[in-house]
């Protein structure tokens, strides 16, 4: 999948650290070819709310179908528009693959607050960072964007089908699971990878948040050298796997660091 420019825009500041977003279906299964409307949604608990689909915010909206078919759905955004959903179509049986990004938002959090985030969600480049040019009393200013993936299942699983759920598709920073999520067995947990401007990422932190109880989440793993972790999910509900990752920058006398937050959910049938 071709990386599209980012458009940036400045957003009000606030607490980076409750604001994970995912891409979440009417349904993740399907009993057959067909639309579903789709949402994407912001923040866990009482925090949870409709990020919109709107056009100044998202710069990618895609989807891919088992046979590697790619589909556009950005054009059927309207300028302007703040829809709460998104009809998506999915025409083939087998499990297909939906994309998001957003455009930069800027963040600038007071010192404590910065430095509380990047020690909750293991941001060591930041910390190593601010240690190093003694900026842990500065406010942290970031300049921050997302990424999101959703599995949708269509029709029965078939064990043998190719499947994107496996696939990378190039995005800055991307969780990749080694086996189908749909596709697991009773006893197997399931292994990934997390990708950071196309190399495999070691020390992320990776969450595993049930999406019908959000409020914390379920599982913390850590990334080892290779980028890789396994997590062991049970086989109902929905679920979101979500990372945070960032890198200093220079050059820009406005924001310090970009950071990066990536996402993955799928869901079983009840």
């Amino acid at each position: 999948m071709r990386k599209l420019p980012l458009l940036i825009f400045l957003a009000a500041a606030g607490s980076a650290s409750a604001h994970d977003l995912w891409v979440q279906p009417g349904a993740f299964w399907l009993s057959a070819p067909g639309t579903v409307p789709v949402s994407i949604l912001v923040g866990h608990g009482k925090d949870r709310e409709n990020w919109g689909i709107r056009s100044d915010r998202i710069v990618l909206l895609r989807s891919m179908a088992p046979d590697g078919k790619v589909t556009d759905f950005k054009p059927l955004i309207r300028p302007g528009s703040a829809a709460p959903t998104i009809p998506l179509s999915f025409r083939q049986p087998g499990t297909h693959l939906v994309a998001m990004e957003s455009s930069h938002a800027s963040s600038d959090l007071p010192a404590a607050k910065f430095n509380e985030f990047a020690k909750e969600e293991g941001l060591t480049p930041a910390i190593v960072h601010r240690q190093k040019t003694g900026a842990n009393g500065r406010a942290g200013r970031e300049l921050y964007s997302r990424r999101a993936k959703a599995l949708v299942q269509v029709g029965k699983i078939d064990p043998s089908a190719k499947s994107p759920a496996i696939r990378r598709i190039g995005m800055t920073l991307e969780i990749v699971p080694e086996r189908n999520p749909y596709n697991l067995g009773p006893a197997q947990k399931l292994p990934l990878l997390v990708y950071y401007e196309g190399r495999p990422l070691s020390g992320a932190l990776v969450k595993l948040t049930k999406l019908e109880q959000d409020a914390k989440p379920a599982a913390v793993q850590r990334t080892d050298g290779a980028g890789r972790t396994t997590f062991n999910v049970p086989r109902r509900g929905k679920w979101q796997l979500n990372v945070i990752w960032t890198k200093p920058i220079s050059g820009n006398p406005k924001v310090d660091f970009e950071t990066t937050f990536s996402s993955l959910s799928f869901g079983y049938p009840s």
